[in-house]
């Protein structure tokens, strides 16, 4: 737990560390938390509180008055195409997995008999397979909309998690994508497939690579800018 002082008091925070590699801030219900990568430490977190405070009043104040849902220990925040979603694990009396989703609240239920799997991990191998059903969802469109509008394809792609990279072109022209790109934005998306695709014409950034990217996305540098950090 952290908190920021302001002048009509404190602001506490509640702090989720994890593998990812970003770090975010979300309000839920009035409710802030902070999800950073473990390497992070307390002084680095607190700044960047300190950058959002604003930000943070203002989403806070949306809440005031509204009722406040319960969160329980077996919650988490995470990204799916910029916005912030709640995943709760419950178990129940079933045979299979169920997902239920409403806004930006995703409830899975589990069998009872995985009630024996430490949370931390039931909770990571849950969030990656639903980055990867999603990254396999929209990869469908996303590369066929993409192969329209610059009239060539690769020939094949995958979904498949790559460490510090979003995405690659194989010596094969084998389009990869990393599933952790559900993070981001559809925009930031597309203009990640569009980077690998413009790779099958050139294999390095050269100033023809970024010539063809302008030509089709201007604002990639932009797009850019939101997941630097990450090889692609």
């Amino acid at each position: 737990m952290g908190f920021l002082k302001n002048k009509s008091g404190v602001i506490t925070y509640t702090i989720d560390k994890s593998i990812q590699t970003d770090l975010y801030i979300s309000v839920q219900n009035g409710e802030v938390v902070v999800s950073a990568p473990w390497y992070f430490s307390r002084n680095q977190i607190q700044e960047v509180v300190e950058e959002k405070k604003k930000w943070i009043m203002t989403k806070i104040k949306e809440y005031e008055g509204k009722p406040k849902k319960y969160r329980n220990e077996n919650s988490k925040n995470i990204k799916i195409w910029g916005e912030d979603f709640v995943v709760d694990i419950c178990y129940q009396n079933r045979k299979k997995l169920n997902i239920v989703t409403k806004e930006n609240h995703m409830k899975i239920e589990l069998p009872n008999k995985y009630k024996k799997v430490p949370k931390e991990e039931m909770m990571k191998v849950l969030i990656e397979k639903i980055y990867k059903v999603l990254a396999k969802q929209m990869m469908e469109q996303t590369m066929e909309k993409t192969r329209i509008l610059l009239g060539f394809a690769p020939e094949n792609y995958e979904v498949d998690y790559m460490e510090n990279m979003l995405g690659k072109c194989t010596q094969d022209k084998t389009i990869v994508i990393n599933p952790e790109l559900m993070k981001y934005h559809p925009d930031i998306i597309e203009y990640v497939v569009l980077h690998e695709f413009c790779h099958l014409k050139y294999k390095t950034h050269t100033k023809g690579f970024y010539e063809m990217i302008k030509k089709f996305e201007p604002h990639y540098e932009k797009y850019g800018s939101k997941i630097s950090g990450w090889q692609y």
